[in-house]
């Protein structure tokens, strides 16, 4: 098929007039974060069919597909055509070609949402405290709680002393019962920064007594500070009376509006979600429990704090709709002031009741029609590995998902680097290929039998169905055939960072609003 090829000028055109275009880098996340463009959403080749659905729910939106000149683009974009999508292009000469045109390009990951950040405290001076200045308050015992805004997850790894789990999308809802008198001053802390200053204006713009301050530079302040950090810590906010929920709600509509945050009805989303000429992404932002309870048909769970902050891995078409649902309204419209502010055009849907309610459970993403291709049940596969030496299991999962656990003695591969990983395989006349659902295998299945004479056979069901049959796993990076390039290290995770690094990533955070400038594609404005 016949794919045409865009340019930098198309390209910032778009971004300019606040069109629709989905800019999709599709490298591994690890090179994608060395350099791209402001508004290049990593969309990596590997996992495209799996993706493309739910991050693409428009057919004809225009999509150009980006790397850096290894061809990637161009096979991403023929994968998209063959999806069904209409207005695919390539990016000419990748990211060379950006740069050489002017183009502006920063490192790291959800960096629109980082740089805006930076940008929102450049403009509201949002205050802050020094990671020495809050161990002495924490060490006087003065009249203070610690919120620490990130996923709870991250939060039970590390922590700063005395810190309570509330998701930046909680804090207007949970902060009043937290700290009901309003003397006591509150610290918001991150890992970094974006989500310590998002969450400290969110209190100041919705009109909290208390007197607020972010946790200068969060966790890796902290680190840098030789101060010591918690571990495994689980404490986290409980749930709010009505007269709580009701003033909540009327600080956070308040903001919304200030904000222009667009109102939305029942009514609307049913046109919405037929609609063909506009793309909309409907997200739940409570809490993934509540979510699970009971949702909004077609609605997926995306907490609103880490909506804020990722803001391109669920929404990768710049100029989309985004639709936001909460019953209590505090959830979506916090988030959607934020939105607003980052030129989204972003709806809150009012009058939720429950028993508008009717869908349970995780979400699930929208999946193409699986390709006919060879396969095997679990306890089949088993005994072929335990008794047949020419079988070798070959697990195309995230790296960080094959080390949780993976079937004993198989590789990872990166199905966007298969034909290198080849070379470090095991010979064998039979591969089994699993993920950890299976679809993947599914979809990679043909092109890694055409670079192979050896049987290759797709392991149904992933390691998912392994687990579900009674068999084991084991845990570990223990036979890697690629390296692990589909996930950039974050110089703000775990608990044993290079402090080289971490000032690094700092000193590269104070240089977004000076970049956004060069760049001049992003529209952000702030309250």
């Amino acid at each position: 098929m016949s794919i045409q090829y865009q340019d930098y000028a198309f390209v910032r055109n778009k971004l300019l007039e606040k069109e629709e275009i989905a800019f999709l880098d599709v490298r591994e996340e690890d090179p994608h974060a060395q350099e791209h463009p402001l508004f290049a959403a990593n969309f990596p080749l590997s996992r495209l069919e799996v993706d493309a659905l739910a991050k693409l729910p428009r057919k004809n939106v225009p999509i150009v597909t980006l790397d850096d000149g290894e061809g990637s683009a161009m096979l991403a974009a023929q994968r998209l055509s063959s999806l069904g999508y209409s207005n695919v292009s390539t990016l000419a000469g990748g990211v060379a070609a950006w740069k050489s045109e002017g183009g502006e390009v920063f490192k790291d990951v959800n960096v629109p949402s980082k740089s805006f950040g930076e940008f929102v405290e450049s403009k509201r001076h949002t205050p802050s405290l020094s990671a020495q200045e809050v161990k002495q308050l924490i060490d006087d015992k003065a009249d203070i709680v610690v919120v620490d805004v990130r996923r709870f997850d991250e939060y039970h790894t590390m922590s700063i002393p005395t810190g309570v789990s509330v998701p930046g999308a909680e804090l207007v809802l949970r902060l009043p019962e937290l700290a009901p008198n309003p003397n006591t001053q509150i610290i918001v802390n991150c890992a970094g920064r974006t989500r310590s200053i998002i969450g400290t204006q969110s209190l100041i713009n919705a009109g909290i007594p208390n007197k607020v301050s972010a946790l200068r530079n969060g966790t890796i302040g902290w680190t840098l500070a030789g101060q010591t950090l918690d571990q495994g810590q689980s404490r986290q906010f409980s749930a709010v009376n009505a007269d709580t929920k009701k003033e909540a709600a009327l600080r956070s509509r308040n903001v919304a509006d200030q904000a222009g945050v667009k109102r939305a009805s029942m009514a609307d989303l049913q046109s919405w979600q037929s609609q063909v000429e506009r793309t909309t992404y409907f997200f739940d932002t409570r809490t993934p429990e509540e979510y699970e309870a009971g949702h909004l048909p077609g609605f997926r769970s995306v907490p609103g704090g880490q909506l804020v902050q990722e803001t391109e891995m669920v929404s990768p078409v710049r100029g989309a709709r985004i639709v936001l649902a909460d019953p209590d309204s505090v959830r979506a419209n916090m988030p959607a002031s934020w939105l607003a502010q980052m030129a989204w055009d972003v709806y809150v849907l009012d009058d939720i009741q429950a028993s508008d309610l009717t869908e349970k459970g995780v979400w699930s993403s929208p999946i193409p029609t699986m390709p006919t291709t060879q396969t095997v049940d679990a306890l089949t596969a088993s005994g072929w590995l335990k008794n047949d030496s020419g079988t070798v299991a070959i697990d195309l999962s995230t790296h960080a998902n094959y080390v949780k656990g993976h079937i004993p003695g198989s590789w990872f591969a990166l199905r966007s680097e298969f034909m290198e990983a080849l070379s470090k395989l095991p010979k064998a006349d039979r591969y089994l290929i699993t993920s950890t659902t299976g679809e993947l295998a599914m979809f990679a299945a043909h092109e890694i039998q055409a670079l192979t004479s050896s049987e290759v056979v797709v392991l149904i069901g992933g390691n998912q169905a392994w687990v579900d049959a009674g068999l084991v796993l084991e845990k570990g990076a223990t036979h890697l055939a690629s390296p692990p390039r589909d996930r950039y290290k974050r110089p703000y995770e775990g608990t044993s960072v290079n402090p080289a690094a971490m000032q690094a990533y700092l000193d590269w955070e104070y240089g977004l609003v000076e970049q956004l400038g060069k760049d001049g594609t992003h529209h952000f404005w702030v309250l």
